[in-house]
């Protein structure tokens, strides 16, 4: 009898393991279910494919191997123990497919024979949110668990059998991957199409009018003889205009027209990301970062760790019901009942939308950007700030504009004035969506433009008659907003991959983001010609989004996931073997061509040097001939990028003509009085523009040789040196005013760079002193052991986490 007791009461004391990924998402839902729930996080993935094989048995049904991943072998080992003291284990990762493979994984290495094991799934992290899912728990999804290996599976069966190839062809260390590929092809294109593009002169003409009423208002040129005006030039443009300053100006018609602008829906995750570039000038990975941290959850004083945004990677436009009422009944209380629309406003989601998801929109709608910005950092503040108005505004009433068109004849001519007079702001009163197309941009104008009161018949009076010379434009390069909407209406990608897909493709090197644009690199160019020239169908568009259909139908229960596999891997595999044949050896043979060595008249290859693509001779090395490659062989035979053409200049030291040459980091102006002048001038590609970037001189004295120090303008930004240059080659380091952790050494933390442009932070007096840190160092001490420093690194899942640079002390926070 006293050891069944025992034994109930031992039952009765053990409490629920509950396990996340994050210890930001631990605190906050720790807060809501109380003292009979232990909450630990996994700290993202456990187990993955092995990296140094392919871990894939591609003979029986692409079968994976897994192994825990290298770190997590001690996470791994806290949750078994903790699981084996609990009664039950509720996994709780992210509702999406990797929060399932996560669980799955965790079932997996926990002793399952033992406890009772739920999934528990929330789109949202409060209190009734968490309630909820904990009364209702279910169990894993295979099917989501499945596409998601499907996906994992797929991207590494690409990877490790292509990447190969390029090592062997084009240089060590570069790789492919199945969706980024197709995404550096976009750019690629795109860049294709700008360079190919020749601009067209046009004129447009624009009166300067005055009527009975002011105020004086501009008219554009619309029908000539009732057909559309084309004047190619200004002697054309001076004829019309002769011809129009004789003729009278008189209204033809006044049309006055009631228009109606509806708000967008709440966000998505592709609309989050384009937004916050447009408005934010925010990255796609750290807009997803941002979101992270509201979601998970955030300090707000008295009142604890709270999240403050529904989850952040949906492509679905739903929102609850009870959260619809709340913002219906925020918005009749704070701005009246003439914003509110007679019905509850709902959106629907495009054809292919995941719909088990929310839009992403604020928990309380109550806790407007203002009550929690003391708590958040600027950030923080500005994103949710966004995503607050956004879903606000979704259920507000539509804006209603007077839009005047006045039609005016003179002659032959045909003129039009449009203005637009807002007569309520509806859903405006809080929120308007930013813009990417001129077409945005004429709208927002037309606006601004007030038109007088004039009547049908009225005459006019000519103050001004202008003409005025344009040229077409080439379509602009991609931005990161107008990339992730083109990989969207492509169906290239998810929406939790659209902020991993940019980031690899620049850390590879394939593109360069220059004031904001996507500028592929020669070594991009080159990979995405090559690949696609041999594996036309796994990177073409439509069979990429195709194979994004099929994981969506294995998600759904609809397609095995090995079928979907075996289908993509029987075309891979046949143009794998044609690639292994054909593929151009740019590293050894090089890219053959028709030109002939101007030396000894031999055949001439495309060759991928140290400083980008060049002709070399078939003969080398007994002929050593080589060339520059001009933009019509990079265009015929694949070769990669171009010199930019810059406006010719003198240089300011010794007057000679400066020239476009190449270097380890691309383009650059240099004189051509080399070597008795080294002046060199760093080229920046602006959209539309290529300038020179001269160096801007300081109020500060060399320390080495007293000569002016000047901002010079390198590879990866600005930097302080020597104007002297190349005689010193002082380069001022930028501190981090903390001084050298180690013991007796009296130098300081900066700021360093490797050869390949990665940040890391070393000691002053390096190489006495070797201290060196790839994390950024805090001036905190570490609390466990007194290290004078902590390291600060930024994580997706967990945002900011300080943590001790010594290795046997294990101290860790989240960064306020």
């Amino acid at each position: 009898m006293e050891a069944d007791s025992v034994i109930q009461a031992s039952w009765i004391m053990a409490k629920s393991l509950v396990i996340v990924e994050s210890p930001a998402k631990a605190k906050t839902i720790n807060k809501y279910l109380g003292s009979e729930y232990t909450v630990k996080a996994s700290m993202g993935h456990v187990m993955d494919l092995p990296k140094k094989d392919l871990g894939v048995d591609i003979e029986k049904d692409f079968k994976p191997t897994y192994h825990i991943i290298p770190g997590r072998k001690d996470v791994i080992q806290e949750l078994r123990s903790a699981a084996k003291k609990a009664d039950a284990v509720y996994l709780a990762a992210d509702p999406d497919r990797e929060g399932e493979a996560i669980c799955a994984h965790l079932r997996e290495l926990l002793d399952s024979r033992k406890q009772k094991i739920y999934r528990v799934l929330f789109n949202e992290i409060t209190r009734d949110a968490i309630r909820e899912a904990f009364n209702h728990p279910g169990e894993i999804d295979s099917h989501l668990v499945d596409a998601q290996q499907a996906r994992r599976i797929l991207d590494r069966l690409v990877g490790y059998q292509v990447s190969p190839l390029l090592w062997d062809r084009v240089k060590r260390g570069i790789s492919a991957g199945r969706v980024q590929t197709v995404a550096l092809r976009l750019i690629v294109e795109r860049e294709r199409e700008i360079r190919a593009f020749q601009k067209k002169e046009y004129w447009t003409i624009t009166a300067h009018l005055l009527g009975k009423h002011p105020p004086a208002f501009d008219a554009r040129l619309v029908k000539i003889k009732g057909e559309n005006p084309e004047i190619p030039d200004q002697a054309a443009a001076e004829q019309h205009v002769a011809a129009a300053q004789a003729a009278e100006f008189i209204v033809e018609s006044v049309t006055i027209k009631e228009k109606k602008k509806y708000p967008v829906p709440p966000f998505i995750t592709s609309k989050l990301q384009q937004e916050a570039v447009r408005k934010l000038h925010f990255s796609a990975k750290k807009t997803m970062m941002l979101a992270q941290r509201l979601y998970e959850g955030v300090e707000l004083g008295d009142e604890g760790s709270a999240g403050l945004i529904t989850y952040m990677r949906t492509d679905s436009t739903r929102v609850a019901e009870g959260a619809l009422a709340a913002a219906r009944d925020y918005i009749q209380k704070q701005y009246g009942k003439e914003y509110l629309p007679a019905e509850t406003v709902r959106y629907k989601s495009k054809k292919d939308a995941q719909d088990a998801h929310e839009a992403i929109r604020p928990t309380e709608v109550n806790r407007t950007p203002e009550s929690v910005k003391a708590f958040l950092s600027a950030d923080e503040f500005k994103l949710y700030k966004l995503i607050w108005q956004r879903f606000v505004a979704s259920q507000m009433n539509p804006a209603i504009f007077d839009q005047t068109t006045i039609d005016i004849t003179a002659g032959d001519y045909l003129f039009r004035a449009t203005g637009s007079v807002e007569k309520f702001n509806g859903f405006r009163a809080i929120y308007e969506e930013g813009q990417d197309d001129k077409a945005g941009e004429e709208e927002a104008e037309e606006l601004k433009h007030r038109l007088p009161a004039v009547e049908q018949g009225e005459r006019l009076k000519l103050q001004k008659l202008t003409p005025e010379q344009h040229f077409t434009e080439p379509p602009p390069r991609y931005n990161e907003a107008t990339l992730v909407k083109a990989l969207e209406e492509k169906g290239i990608g998810r929406p939790s991959t659209y902020a991993t897909i940019l980031s690899i493709i620049q850390n590879r090197e394939y593109v360069e983001k220059l004031q904001g644009r996507f500028y592929p690199t020669e070594l991009g160019m080159l990979t995405s010609d090559l690949l696609v020239k041999n594996f036309s169908d796994i990177f073409d568009v439509a069979y990429t989004a195709r194979m994004e259909e099929e994981l969506d139908e294995v998600e759904e229960g609809k397609l095995k996931w090995t079928d979907a596999l075996a289908e993509f891997y029987k075309r891979f595999k046949k143009e794998l073997r044609a690639a292994e044949r054909e593929m151009a050896d740019v590293k050894g043979e090089g890219i053959p061509t028709d030109v002939k060595c101007e030396k000894c008249g031999k055949p001439m290859v495309i060759r991928l040097g140290r400083n980008g693509n060049f002709l070399a001779c078939t003969g080398y090395p007994e002929c050593d001939g080589t060339r520059d490659l001009t933009p019509e062989l990079a265009e015929q035979y694949g070769g990669g990028s171009v010199a930019p053409e810059v406006p010719e200049q003198s240089c300011e030291k010794c007057g000679k003509p400066m020239v476009v040459k190449r270097g380890r980091f691309g383009y650059f102006l240099a004189c051509s009085g080399y070597p008795e002048c080294r002046n060199t001038k760093r080229i920046v590609m602006g959209e539309g523009q290529v300038t020179a970037v001269e160096d801007k001189p300081l109020d500060e004295k060399c320390p080495e040789c007293g000569s002016q120090l000047v901002i010079k303008h390198g590879r990866y930004g600005q930097f302080t040196a020597c104007s002297n240059y190349p005689n010193c080659k002082y380069v001022k380091r930028q501190t981090l005013g903390i001084p050298c952790p180690e013991k007796g050494c009296s130098g300081e933390i900066v700021v360093r760079r490797t050869k390949r442009g990665k940040t890391f932070y070393g000691c002053t007096r390096y190489p006495e002193c070797k201290f060196t840190a790839w994390d950024k160092p805090i001036a905190e001490p570490c609390p466990n052991c007194g290290s004078p420093i902590l390291l600060e690194k930024v994580t997706q899942k967990s945002g900011p986490v300080r943590y001790c640079p010594n290795e046997a002390c294990q101290y860790e926070h989240a960064a306020v």
